[in-house]
């Protein structure tokens, strides 16, 4: 049985609970992969901070991999802030989609969160969501028995539409693979969050990372030790 691709408001919990992505003991190894959003460009660290923040509160252990330049702060709560990721500022979903499996997943992961499409929106929408699909494909091979969770991409005033029609169908593609027995989930990322927490109309201030964090906290912590 595959995790449930279903979910309501930001995430899925663990509605298979005889999948354990994440170790007995030991770190459970999240891979952040996209584009400057997961960077976190605007906020040092992103996203990241506070998604480890709500673990370690919920005594969870994890850490994060990736192979771009580090950032974040170095330290959260007085425990040391794992600063990798896997985001590249402009990339579209093809160029993140190049980089697996070499070098994203060179350290397996056991939760891969996926935000990405962000730049499609304005550079060449049409096709995204096949390209998307293409992409958790890859991801599907690579690391198979990893935790696949896909989101919505946030609101872009800029390009109202085409983000429109592009998340419209990422419930679709996550539903056809987790019924054809893949790992993956779906998180919804757009939904509730206010264009009041775009720090410069395409990525988020450091509340609205904090939002992001939330909503992929609801979709893994079920899977968290």
């Amino acid at each position: 049985m595959s995790a449930s691709s279903s979910s309501s408001g930001g995430g899925g919990g663990a509605p298979d609970p005889g999948f354990q992505p994440c170790p007995e003991t030991g770190p459970c190894k999240v891979l952040p992969l996209g584009d400057s959003i997961t960077f976190g460009l605007g906020f040092d660290g992103g996203y990241r901070v506070e998604l480890f923040r709500l673990a370690r509160q919920d005594d969870h252990e994890i850490t994060f991999t990736g192979t771009q330049q580090m950032n974040g702060p170095t330290m959260v709560d007085g425990a040391p802030f794992p600063r990798n990721h896997e985001g590249i500022s402009g990339e579209t979903i093809q160029q993140i989609a190049n980089r697996v499996p070499t070098p994203a997943l060179r350290d397996i992961p056991h939760i891969v969160l996926v935000h990405a499409g962000t730049n499609d929106m304005y550079r060449d929408p049409n096709g995204a969501d096949t390209r998307l699909g293409a992409l958790l494909d890859e991801l599907i091979a690579g690391a198979p028995d990893a935790l696949i969770v896909v989101s919505s991409i946030i609101p872009f005033p800029g390009a109202v539409n085409p983000v429109n029609t592009f998340n419209a169908a990422i419930p679709g593609l996550v539903e056809e693979r987790a019924n054809a027995g893949a790992h993956i989930i779906y998180a919804d990322q757009f939904m509730g969050f206010p264009t009041s927490e775009l720090g410069d109309g395409v990525h988020p201030n450091q509340a609205g990372y904090a939002r992001m964090a939330g909503v992929w906290y609801d979709a893994i912590s079920g899977y968290l030790r």
